[in-house]
């Protein structure tokens, strides 16, 4: 699923948010009364700014403390503010200049504390305040707690109050008066990066951590608290007004209350706005005092001014409608760019991490209250991005996964994934002190194995593999001496013990005895260590299809793979049934459509001969992206428009071809869907890996790791 329907109603938001700041700049209210002007713009447009704040809040920062990837995405968004900084600074460059600014009274210590805090044009205080803000609070959460990020906002925010609308009471007090002086010395108001911008990133950290971990606000609780809120904040500007105590009128102590019912509505309209209103909405931001600067210029040379100048609320509304075009027309422009790049990808994978979501709690709702859920995200989380998967299952309260070596388990590590890493197959001994360092567990496979580890004195975790049947990996369960000698070993710490079912995926009578029977061997075993008085620690058995087909064991964990990525190989053969939605989506473009006459034969060694005339597309993906030959000649199908087509004649090494002839308005450039879901109709992973689980593992793996990924 798309992230911008899920968050459409922000983007929306977003606009209404550079709309409100406009309602502050021109005062359109103002011809109707001062009293109504001051509600519009001094009250209820505040909302706006730190709706921007909890925006960055709710997308940047939730990153930050899992891996290196949100690092950088962290370093990403400080320079993205910088170079809006940088261009709308050199936009108003001319309008500085002509109001006088680099005049007399220009100092460079003035202009340095513009730069860094103020901002050197009116509204521009945002961007250094947005710079600010992200940098502090991102180091908080980095290396320090959550909690105490959140106490240190929330006190910066109350100092700020102080010197802002309750600047009333600390002028009364000599000493305080004092200090807020000296700020006022360094940054003109405390509605900045430090004292201002910290709580509401916060706010809109904490709203993102609840939303992946599947905790919302309901959308009537979060209405009435935000019409209450909102009442609040309104007596609260009246009465600092009445009192004439405030200094600015920016920061109110009931904001952030009515910030987080606010934020939790809007998270709540549904609907689809893409990027682009996003983008408009912080162009508007940036560009509406120009608008305002050419409006009345416009009336002078017009007239004019007392229209569209002196009637105020005109006034707002020829700088709204100006500042929407020239924002619509400055977005089109880089849409029509992007469109163009994106024309140029030849094939690529949309992983959705809204399914992994709905996935995990799909499962999760199988699973025993007692049973936590292990991620398996070997081979690069099965080609969907092993550090971006397990990150945000992180981020969902999971703190198990299992990968299949050595590597991939200090690659989690050194990428900020927290929680046991499960090494499922062998790592050679002589690199102990890597699983020391790592803090990862390893997979003790037999004894001898165990034996070759503890020779090295090195105190590691690890889960012994228990051989029930499937003969692969594994101490065997009729040798329960050696697995006695295994717990008993000085410098292993033995923590789990599993088994692996390796017909859990059928429902045949016979596969469903040889499963119960591995069952029934694995649990004599933990009987007979108890009965030794071993504790025999955590313990899993099942897996994906473990889960599905045998959900009434108990265990301590379920090491779910395939299924938490929407794919399994039996779609129907499965005792339980969930909602499974996939994670990876392949998708490629057609570079051609050709004309074949009956007769003619298309591809390599003529494999495809025309029985009567067809158009056929050639497709930007073939064998050496991941897909199978086997799929050559009819075996295989693809999605163009909704519609189920055929691929004809041998899968090339980087193009295939496909029958397009009762599709209609088909053209080159169109998108076509190898795996996933278009207009309501799917093609399954598990259909194209010719219904075997091992090839859709492999399958997966292969596609994502060839492809680009593009997250949802």
């Amino acid at each position: 699923m798309d992230k911008n329907k899920c968050y459409g109603g922000l983007n929306w938001f977003r606009m209404i948010g550079a709309i409100l700041v406009i309602t502050i700049h021109t005062s359109p209210l103002l011809c109707f009364g001062e009293l109504p002007d001051f509600i519009l713009t001094r009250i209820l447009a505040r909302v706006a700014v730190p709706f921007f704040f909890m925006v960055t809040g709710f997308f940047v920062l939730q990153d930050l403390q899992w891996n290196g990837d949100g690092r950088k995405k962290w370093h990403r968004q400080l320079g993205k503010l910088g170079i809006l900084y940088g261009v709308s600074f050199l936009l108003y460059v001319p309008i500085m200049i002509y109001s006088g600014y680099f005049g007399e009274d220009f100092t460079i210590i003035g202009f340095l504390k513009d730069i860094l805090i103020n901002g050197t044009f009116y509204h521009l205080w945002y961007l250094p305040a947005a710079i600010t803000g992200v940098f502090l609070v991102g180091i908080l959460l980095r290396y320090g707690k959550e909690r105490v990020a959140v106490i240190l906002s929330i006190l910066l925010y109350f100092i700020g109050l102080l010197g802002d609308s309750y600047y009333g009471l600390t002028e009364k007090i000599d000493w305080l008066k004092k200090c807020y002086d000296g700020i006022f010395m360094i940054s003109e108001y405390t509605r900045n990066g430090l004292f201002f911008a910290p709580v509401f990133l916060i706010l809109g950290y904490a709203l993102g951590k609840e939303m992946e971990r599947g905790r919302q606000m309901s959308k009537r609780l979060a209405v009435i608290g935000c019409l209450c809120s909102i009442s609040l904040m309104l007596g609260e500007g009246l009465i600092l007004h009445t009192h004439d105590w405030q200094r600015h009128d920016s920061m109110y102590l009931t904001l952030p209350i009515v910030m987080v019912f606010l934020f939790s509505w809007v998270l709540h309209w549904k609907g689809g706005s893409g990027r682009r209103l996003s983008r408009m909405a912080m162009i508007v931001y940036i560009i509406h005092p120009a608008m305002i600067v050419a409006v009345r210029l416009a009336g002078k040379l017009t007239g004019l001014t007392h229209i569209v100048v002196e009637q105020s609320l005109v006034h707002f509304i020829l700088v709204t409608i100006g500042s929407l075009i020239a924002a619509y027309i400055l977005t089109m422009f880089r849409w029509n760019k992007k469109e163009k790049q994106e024309m140029h990808k030849r094939a690529w994978t949309e992983i959705s991490i809204d399914n992994l979501r709905h996935n995990v709690r799909e499962i999760q709702g199988v699973l025993s209250p007692q049973t936590k859920f292990m991620a398996v995200v070997k081979a690069n989380g099965y080609g969907s991005g092993d550090i971006r998967i397990a990150g945000h299952l992180n981020k969902m309260g999971i703190d198990a996964f299992a990968v299949a070596t050595l590597e991939e388990g200090i690659h989690l590590r050194k990428n900020g994934i927290r929680g046991m890493i499960l090494i499922l197959g062998y790592t050679e001994p002589e690199r102990i002190r890597e699983i020391e360092r790592y803090r990862l567990t390893q997979t003790v496979t037999d004894y001898e194995y165990g034996m070759k580890l503890e020779a090295y004195k090195r105190r590691i975790h690890v889960h012994i593999k228990l051989d029930t049947g499937m003969h692969r990996l594994g101490e065997s369960y009729d040798d329960l001496e050696h697995l006695v000698k295994l717990y008993r070993l000085k410098y292993l710490q033995v923590e789990g013990i599993y088994t692996h079912l390796c017909v859990a995926d059928s429902m045949e009578p016979e596969d469903v005895a040889f499963t119960r029977q591995q069952i029934r061997h694995y649990y004599d075993a933990i009987d007979y260590l108890k009965r030794k008085g071993i504790e025999p620690g955590k313990t899993h058995i099942q897996s994906s299809y473990g889960v599905l087909n045998y959900p009434e064991l108990t265990c301590d964990y379920a090491r779910i793979g395939i299924a938490m990525y929407g794919v399994l190989s039996k779609l129907d053969d499965v005792k339980m049934s969930v909602d499974l939605r996939p994670v990876l989506t392949v998708k490629s473009k057609i570079a051609a459509i050709k004309c074949v006459k009956a007769g003619e034969t298309v591809g390599y060694g003529r494999a495809y001969l025309a029985e009567e005339d067809k158009r056929i597309a050639v497709v930007t993906i073939g064998y050496a992206d991941g897909i199978p030959r086997e799929l050559s000649c009819g075996r295989g199908t693809v999605l163009v428009h909704g519609t189920e087509v055929e691929i004809v004649g041998r899968i090339c090494m980087d193009q295939l071809m496909i029958d397009i002839t009762d599709v209609n308005k088909v053209k080159v450039g169109d998108v076509v869907t190898i795996i996933g879901e278009d207009m309501h109709k799917r093609i399954h992973a598990e259909s194209v890996a010719m219904e075997s689980d091992t090839i859709t593992n492999e399958l997966l793996s292969r596609l994502g790791d060839r492809l680009e990924r593009l997250y949802l």
